[in-house]
């Protein structure tokens, strides 16, 4: 029982440290911290799907689900907002020589 009051508070304390240190990023870093984050999530979906591997139970085998689904939407949700993110920074100006004339 104190394993998993431990496992609980180390989540608590992760997330308010997480929340912490993301709130404090300027704004001009928030694309590369997305980059980053997106290499994060990918590691979770492996570490969910090896866990989903080792379920022994079905309770475990739902929750393992659970993970790998939310995990590639992360993944995959965190990819789109980064190509958006990008595209807020391309010009919208047509390029010298290209073009009809």
């Amino acid at each position: 029982m104190i394993d998993g009051f431990l496992a609980l508070y180390i989540f608590m304390l992760a997330a308010f440290t997480g929340y912490e240190i993301i709130a404090r990023v300027p704004v001009i870093l928030h694309t590369p911290l997305m980059s980053g984050s997106n290499f994060v999530h990918g590691i979770v979906l492996v570490g969910a799907m090896i866990a989903l591997g080792h379920a022994q139970t079905p309770f475990e085998t739902a929750i393992g689900f659970i993970g790998v689904l939310l995990g590639a939407g992360n993944a995959a949700g965190g990819y789109v907002v980064t190509e958006r993110m990008l595209e807020m920074f391309k010009s919208s100006k047509p390029e010298a020589g290209k073009g009809s004339h």
